[in-house]
């Protein structure tokens, strides 16, 4: 069974007719501070081996260069979350106190790890407990409620740490990995992304944990643009102010990377929503700076 979301029409913004910025709550990240009246955030991501310390830092130097505010790195194993320090220890020797984002997938050992070093953590809610094996399964509530008692014990140690250390959580779901249970009770939908995230945040509240970032990321942009503005109908639906991350998955590059980008999040910073931006082009990192300046200065 699925639970109708309400009765009455939803509205992700508060006037279609001039621009005004979603209202948000303030979350630190590191020496930065994401919504609330804050500028908009521009950031970007490593393409080196995260163990390459060297290769590492100097990527990241060149992208401070260029303005990126927010350095995310991958980290896919514990190994990869521990050398996060000494990745911050040689970006300080330099004089560079740029905020260290995690991005991790599957593990979350390596999220835990990450938390001791990184000052914000990216899980995606479509793969840190549940898997994808593309079975079909029809859920009771009962066994609905069950999966999520089950989410709650793997991902309440994560929250009591972040909170504990004052570290920031990105919640971020992808279109092309939410979980078998979310496909099986939403669809391949918008509606399931923004579902996979909310089943998170309640977690993180019932914790009176509330540093959270959320983002809704799909490669095609109609998609991507229709799943935050339900995520923003649902936050104010819910009384929740949570700001958002921003990107379009896997853009691509030059002259389409771009247009793509522009059509997705030009149109939600149109909507007066988004705080923190990403352009993701299959270029040097330090290239997608230029073009996420040139969208924030929609705002």
């Amino acid at each position: 069974m699925k639970p109708a979301l309400t009765s009455a029409p939803l509205r992700h913004t508060l006037d279609h007719y001039a621009r005004r910025r979603r209202r948000t709550r303030v979350v630190p990240v590191g020496n930065v501070r994401v919504g609330g009246d804050y500028p908009i955030v521009l950031q970007s991501m490593t393409t080196t081996d995260t163990m390459d310390t060297d290769k590492t830092v100097a990527q990241s130097l060149r992208m401070v260069e260029a303005g990126c505010q927010l350095v995310r790195i991958t980290t896919p194993t514990v190994e990869d979350s521990r050398n996060l320090e000494n990745i911050k220890a040689a970006l300080l020797k330099r004089g560079v106190d740029v905020p260290l984002v995690a991005d991790v997938h599957f593990k979350p050992a390596a999220a835990m790890t990450a938390a001791d070093f990184a000052d914000k953590v990216r899980i995606n809610p479509g793969n840190f407990v549940d898997g994808k094996r593309f079975l079909s399964r029809d859920y009771t509530d009962a066994e609905y409620a069950a999966e999520l008692e089950r989410i709650e014990a793997a991902f309440t140690p994560l929250v009591e740490k972040l909170k504990r250390l004052k570290r920031a959580l990105r919640i971020g779901t992808n279109h092309g990995s939410l979980s078998d249970r979310i496909m099986n009770r939403y669809g391949d939908s918008p509606l399931g992304m923004v579902e996979s995230a909310l089943e998170y945040v309640r977690v993180c509240e019932k914790n009176g944990y509330r540093d959270i970032i959320l983002s809704m990321k799909a490669s095609n942009p109609k998609v991507m643009i229709e799943a935050y503005r339900l995520l923003a109908a649902r936050m104010a639906e819910c009384g929740m102010d949570y700001p958002f991350h921003l990107g379009v998955t896997e853009a691509g590059d030059g002259e389409d990377g771009r247009i793509k980008s522009a059509i997705g999040i030009g149109s939600l910073l149109e909507d007066g929503i988004g705080d923190t931006v990403r352009v993701s082009l299959t270029e040097d990192p330090e290239f997608e700076i230029p073009v996420c300046r040139t969208r924030s200065r929609q705002t």
